[in-house]
């Protein structure tokens, strides 16, 4: 995928009223949802240019009755509070990139953690994709903008954007887009596309 570089206010386009104070700040800050074991943990890792803060924990058998690993046997721990990363856009403005926990019994995270962000990257895999219509109805809700980023796994078949966009039942204006969770060069096109698409609402 390609990746647009353009990190300054002048390359902008022109904000609506609602937008022209983001220019006046410090920092963005930006979520990234999704479903248990859709990637969050590994993009916030991927694109962030310090060493990000995890809050993992290794699954217990214990908690084998609560956390459906279906699809992602191979799954070894799990984010319990966030992921924390950031990117510094130019000088004194800072992009903060918040990973939220994917099991139903942490959402009471959420709410504190979507206090004042700009939007939000909800992660889809295919192989279990009604895990993450509880982040898009959770944004949809709140009238915070996102995006959706299918991760594509390896050995996983790939369906086309549309067909994704149909099946999450989205509106046209919700950008779909394909990507590899791993790659800071696809990490990066979703958060420029993300905040593309925050600053036309």
């Amino acid at each position: 995928m390609a990746s647009a570089h353009s990190d300054t206010a002048t390359d902008a386009p022109s904000a609506p009223a609602s937008h022209q104070a983001l220019w006046g700040t410090t920092a963005l800050k930006v979520l990234v949802a999704g479903g248990f074991g859709a990637g969050k943990t590994t993009l916030v890792g991927a694109v962030s240019e310090i060493r990000p803060l995890r809050t993992e924990e290794v699954l217990s058998e214990r908690g084998r009755p609560v956390d459906d690993t279906h699809g992602v046997e191979a799954k070894r721990t799990t984010t319990v509070a966030m992921d924390f990363g950031r990117i510094d856009l130019r000088p004194g403005l800072a992009l903060y990139l918040f990973g939220t926990p994917g099991q139903d019994r942490f959402w009471f995270v959420w709410d504190e953690l979507a206090r004042g962000a700009l939007g939000a990257v909800v992660l889809a895999d295919t192989r279990r994709l009604a895990d993450c219509f509880p982040s898009v109805d959770f944004f949809e809700q709140r009238g915070i903008p996102f995006v959706v980023a299918v991760n594509c796994f390896e050995g996983t078949e790939v369906y086309a954007p549309d067909d994704v966009r149909a099946a999450l039942d989205l509106g046209e204006s919700v950008p779909v887009l394909l990507c590899d969770a791993r790659s800071r060069e696809d990490s990066k096109e979703l958060l420029i596309r993300l905040v593309q698409h925050a600053w036309v609402r």
